[in-house]
């Protein structure tokens, strides 16, 4: 049993090393620069290791945006307490608990940053993004906007857009584009602002 745990682990060791080293040969080259060489340096593995987890970068890229759908955020989504706790309180904890959970995540940022900057030229892998990430949100978020009780939403998409959409302008303007100094705004302060507007609309 023990031996069998071992084995789990290293290989779960081993994956993480890859999608390590190939989000930073991705942020360093590029995604049509990257190469499984390169790749395989950075992860210190062999290529016939690199291809034993993954067939392709397509592949590898799209396990970095996977880990995405593994995070916290998207298990609390999946609570059924957020339709019993007062709208007010679910939205302001999942605003909390999204912002946190990108808080000084640099490897996070650098792949939003790589989806924006290939979306022209490879928009397959801009499309991956949206639809594995952005997408179960926004169902998510209609769901809870369409059947709490408290919520009076004529239209459960838009309210969800409008609170998924929010904070990721949020991440990306104070984070990702490094303004914090020049557009401050305190998270508390976001955060309530945020939930007011929304629960008004509802």
């Amino acid at each position: 049993m023990e031996s069998k745990k071992k084995s789990i682990d290293n290989v779960t060791n081993k994956a993480e090393r890859i999608l390590a080293g190939a989000l930073q040969v991705f942020a360093t080259y590029g995604y049509a620069a990257a190469t499984m060489d390169r790749i395989a340096a950075a992860a210190r593995v062999s290529k016939p290791t690199l291809y034993n987890y993954f067939q392709d970068k397509a592949g590898l890229f799209k396990a970095l945006i996977n880990q995405f759908t593994q995070d916290k955020p998207m298990a609390v989504l999946e609570e059924s307490l957020l339709l019993q706790t007062p709208l007010r309180d679910s939205l302001k904890y999942l605003a909390s608990i999204l912002l946190n959970d990108f808080s000084d995540k640099q490897p996070k940022f650098t792949l939003i940053r790589l989806v924006i900057g290939e979306s022209e030229q490879f928009p397959d892998l801009a499309q991956t993004f949206i639809k594995n990430v952005q997408k179960p949100i926004l169902e998510k978020l209609s769901y809870l906007f369409a059947h709490h009780p408290d919520s009076k939403a004529a239209d459960p998409e838009v309210l969800a857009r409008m609170f998924s959409g929010s904070i990721m302008h949020y991440i990306i303007s104070q984070e990702i584009l490094h303004g914090r100094e020049v557009v401050p705004m305190e998270c508390d302060r976001f955060i309530d602002g945020l939930v007011n507007v929304l629960v008004g609309s509802s």
